[in-house]
């Protein structure tokens, strides 16, 4: 008997309508047909630009469950997920931001049949940045793809901004998952099973969006719990000031090297395995 698909679980900010289109058929594809998905808008994001995303989600045949507006403090993301957790009911639930295409080493029907065999009630996930071959923070056609636009898979998250690069990926329905879909009180996914969490982040206009996050938290406009968000966000800052714009990817530490959607990474268990169960809080990150 095979488990009932997860419902996915999401709370989309402004992002390209395309991206969105791709993200939907990408989930499609692994087996996902229940889309519950919250949009927030922050105050700059124009009247135009929220309707356009909205109409293209109706034209993917799924319905916002909820819109909302306003500064996105950090615990607004939380709170608009959980909200849709208890919306989706029991079962499993896969949870994914809008730039985050997540990719298992089996189908997914098999990966949660067998975490609800070896008694596991969440799993994990690893985040693999991913980045254009310059380095630059460039649009791209959707006509080509995410993946001929940002080739280069690597370790930015951590090695650079200092950020966990774990996530729950899959969690029941009755399992608390902390913000940022981080970790899981009192679960510990199976670290031999981690699946592959395409980031792609790193797109036109997130430098902007960074600025803009530094300076509403810092002025308290955007409410934060610990500053680790913000000083995420001054670092890849800096680090793309001190590299003429781009992302020095031929930095060895981030490891980046070509990946594809299609396949998972060359000796991705064991690489994952390890980053999974050694990574550990940066001093100050405020995470835990």
């Amino acid at each position: 008997m095979l488990s009932t698909p997860p419902a996915l679980i999401a709370v989309i900010g402004p992002i390209e309508p395309a991206l969105l289109a791709t993200w939907v058929r990408h989930y499609r594809w692994l087996g996902v047909e229940r889309f519950l998905i919250a949009f927030h808008f922050p105050d700059h994001v124009p009247d135009t630009q929220r309707h356009q995303l909205q109409a293209a989600c109706r034209e993917l045949g799924i319905s916002p469950t909820g819109t909302s507006a306003g500064p996105w403090h950090e615990h607004t993301n939380t709170q608009l997920r959980d909200t849709l957790r208890h919306q989706a009911g029991p079962g499993w639930h896969l949870l994914a931001d809008a730039d985050e295409f997540q990719q298992y080493p089996a189908p997914l029907y098999e990966v949660i049949a067998q975490a609800e065999k070896s008694g596991h009630r969440v799993v994990g996930g690893l985040m693999l940045d991913r980045v254009a071959a310059s380095g630059r923070l460039t649009g791209w056609r959707p006509e080509g793809g995410l993946d001929l636009a940002y080739p280069l898979g690597g370790h930015l998250t951590h090695r650079l901004l200092h950020g966990d690069p774990r996530k729950i990926v899959l969690a029941r329905h009755d399992v608390t998952v902390s913000s940022g879909n981080h970790r899981s009180p009192g679960h510990r996914p199976n670290a031999d099973r981690i699946c592959a969490v395409h980031h792609f982040k790193r797109r036109s206009g997130v430098l902007d969006d960074l600025r803009r996050r530094v300076q509403h938290f810092t002025s308290g406009t955007w409410q934060e719990h610990t500053p680790a968000v913000r000083d995420e966000a001054n670092r890849l800052l800096t680090h793309v000031g001190q590299h003429g714009g781009v992302i020095n990817t031929r930095d060895p530490r981030f490891a980046f090297r070509r990946v594809s959607l299609d396949r998972m990474p060359f000796s991705w268990p064991s690489e994952a395995r390890n980053i999974f169960t050694t990574w550990r809080p940066h001093a100050h990150s405020g995470q835990d």
